[in-house]
């Protein structure tokens, strides 16, 4: 039996959260998008992308600042 990929959530400083491995991706409606052959995504944080819930570069062009990191952030 082989072992599943764990999914891998790297948080982009001033970017978007990028995606790597198994991916479903469900709306609020329960619809999934269609990720066939896509082995990772960007998903936008800054609010501003044309293409929600996907990254379109956006963040760079408001300037958006978010340089996330686990130090002191979980509670």
């Amino acid at each position: 039996m082989s072992e599943v990929p764990a999914v891998k959530i790297t948080v982009k400083p001033n970017g978007p959260l990028r995606v790597e491995g198994p991916i479903t991706l469900t709306d609020a409606d329960g619809q999934q998008w269609d990720l066939t052959g896509k082995p990772a995504i960007s998903l936008c944080r800054c609010g501003a992308s044309e293409k929600r819930p996907f990254c379109d570069g956006a963040h760079n062009r408001i300037g958006f600042q978010c340089a996330a990191s686990p130090a002191g952030n979980l509670t």
